[in-house]
């Protein structure tokens, strides 16, 4: 099984989750934030629009490129679902992910499902309370003090064979299986795709973004996404800011694996350098199949 992700430390993380599950605004874009349910703007030219991230996502500047192609486009998603199955658990069907739960000693506790939820880093905790409040009395829901308590730590306590065995059955449960889509996309792929987008970025730089929050999750410290996007971009501007999208995307991609190799779980690179790389190299920033790859030497390919 391939080791999964989340860089920051658990506490690190843990914290960040839940202040940047929501779509994250271009460097350079002022903006205000609101519960209303609508934007509203000043009569003067020089009050800043206020954003509801909730509601529309990220401002985009005057000037953003048309994006010609969409990660969240069902064939694309579904693609995207694909290669980073390759690269977390060394398959393609990442729909048989549901109920795969370890610890893979990368100090996160348990790594779990389609995206590796850990037990250390909140995102697995705000899984089940989800899970449980469209399923009340679900077999996971009675670990929800124990997962409070472990999350920012790699501790199992109250959690050990029997979480385990409750996760595995809770796999055939459809309510569990939406709520872990659910929660990919509310947290890793919706805010990372909507980011790329205000970026001016096409579907490989919508998926270079979103694997890259997969592993290193949300954040804005030197080794999380924020932290790896602001080092790509004091190097390349994006195409929102008027750089060349094929070099912004290799210093993100540079950045990217300078951070991967901070931590030995994560120190193969290959998920970058024989994947992504290869695909940008090419020129392929739509993202369109046929697709051939490699991650931890193992060739993938997806067809036409």
């Amino acid at each position: 099984m391939a080791v999964l992700h989340k860089m920051g430390s658990a506490a690190a993380v843990g914290t960040t989750l839940a202040v940047l599950a929501v779509p994250m605004l271009s460097a350079d874009t002022p903006a205000v934030t609101s519960d209303r349910a609508s934007a509203q703007q000043s009569g003067d030219p020089s009050t800043p629009v206020k954003v509801f991230r909730r509601k529309l996502g990220p401002v985009k500047p005057p000037g953003v490129p048309v994006i010609t192609s969409d990660l969240a486009e069902p064939a694309r998603k579904e693609v995207a679902m694909r290669l980073v199955s390759s690269a977390e658990n060394s398959t393609l069907d990442w729909r048989s992910q549901f109920g795969y739960i370890e610890d893979i000693g990368d100090g996160r506790g348990y790594t779990a499902g389609i995206i590796g939820f850990c037990s250390g880093t909140g995102d697995m905790l705000e899984l089940v309370e989800a899970y449980t409040a469209a399923a009340p009395g679900n077999g996971l829901a009675r670990f929800l003090p124990a997962l409070r308590a472990v999350n920012g730590t790699d501790s199992h306590a109250g959690l050990g064979a029997p979480f385990v065995t409750a996760w595995k059955a809770a796999a055939a449960d459809p309510a569990f299986q939406r709520a872990q889509e659910s929660e990919r996309d509310r947290v890793y792929f919706g805010p990372s795709v909507a980011q790329a987008k205000a970026d001016g970025l096409r579907a490989l730089g919508q998926f270079v973004y979103y694997d890259a929050i997969v592993m290193h999750g949300p954040g804005t410290d030197p080794v999380s996404f924020g932290g790896i996007r602001a080092t790509a971009i004091a190097r390349a501007k994006p195409p929102a800011q008027g750089g060349d999208e094929a070099a912004y995307l290799h210093a993100f991609l540079d950045a990217r694996t300078a951070a991967m190799r901070t931590e030995e779980a994560h120190s193969d690179t290959s998920r970058v350098d024989t994947a992504q790389r290869v695909f940008l190299t090419s020129g392929n920033l739509d993202l369109n199949t046929p697709l051939s790859w490699k991650v931890y030497g193992d060739p993938f390919s997806i067809p036409a």
